[in-house]
């Protein structure tokens, strides 16, 4: 299963420290996606960017499954997180869309950071 293979190197990678980083302080977005891509080239995954401000963010190539991703910095909201594309609903067309939440520190001192959970 293509899935579970994904949540375990997600899992790997975010025990072994392997950084977030973002280009910059003002991105805000896609720092949590450029870090999940990693996983996926470390899996030798192609997977399909339809665009940004897309649903889901990624589909795979070769199976009919489909990413959508939430960063939130900690500490922050524990309660509800926003869905400003889609409402969750763990499906599109014929395809599975598996929902990945990530924290990472709120105010890091620089551009790379720990992934917190997953």
């Amino acid at each position: 299963m293509k899935v579970a293979e994904v949540f375990k190197q997600c899992v790997e990678a975010m025990r072994a420290g392997k950084l977030i980083v973002r280009e910059g302080r003002n991105e805000k977005e896609f720092h949590f996606q450029n870090w999940f891509v990693d996983r996926l080239d470390e899996l030798g995954m192609e997977a399909e960017i339809p665009g940004r401000i897309s649903y889901p963010d990624f589909w795979l190539v070769d199976a009919l499954d489909g990413f959508e991703l939430k960063a939130l910095g900690y500490p922050g909201r524990n309660n509800n997180f926003d869905c400003n594309s889609e409402v969750p609903r763990g499906g599109h067309g014929e395809r599975t869309v598996y929902y990945v939440f990530g924290r990472y520190p709120k105010n890091p001192d620089g551009n790379s950071y720990p992934l917190l959970d997953l």
